[in-house]
């Protein structure tokens, strides 16, 4: 059973393969302000995003599983992905699971703290919550390009050119 209809498609922006559908889906976490990380998918073949509502999706070949190294935690990918995105968090999120002792259990809910505290929290359908680090779900070498940005537009978007 498909979770996206044709009816919400219609409403949607639609990008097709894994190159722009990464680089989609990493601008509309930081947009919403939360770690360019969390979706760390291989493979996609579809990804969507219906503005009004705030209602996404993602889908990949197959079922991926990946270990955020800086936390020692597994995550598994569903092929498919969806969920409602609002400022610093993700709701009514499907096809995420998280391995908690022996046991893979559904995540609902992501959302960071504002003001921002360097947290970020992952909550079950049953309520249940645990509280990271934002740092382990950021990507070292997309952050140090935001921070050249950063600095460029600082510095009154002058670039110094030198030739060798």
């Amino acid at each position: 059973m498909a979770l996206v209809t044709e009816e919400i498609k219609a409403n949607a922006e639609i990008y097709y393969g894994d190159e722009i559908c990464q680089v989609k889906s990493k601008f509309l976490l930081t947009e919403v302000g939360l770690p360019n990380g969390l979706l760390p998918l291989q493979d996609i073949t579809e990804c969507g995003y219906v503005k009004e509502t705030g209602f996404v999706w993602l889908k990949q070949k197959k079922k991926t599983t990946h270990k955020f190294e800086k936390i020692g935690r597994l995550a598994s990918y569903e092929p498919e992905i969806t969920a409602y995105v609002e400022p610093n968090k993700i709701k009514k999120l499907t096809g995420v699971k998280t391995k908690e002792l022996l046991l893979w259990i559904n995540l609902s809910e992501i959302y960071v703290a504002d003001p921002p505290t360097g947290k970020i929290t992952f909550k079950t359908p049953t309520g249940l919550y645990r509280t990271f680090p934002t740092s382990a779900f950021e990507l070292e070498d997309v952050k140090k390009v935001a921070d050249v940005n950063k600095a460029e537009e600082e510095a009154g978007g002058r670039k110094e050119v030198k030739e060798v």
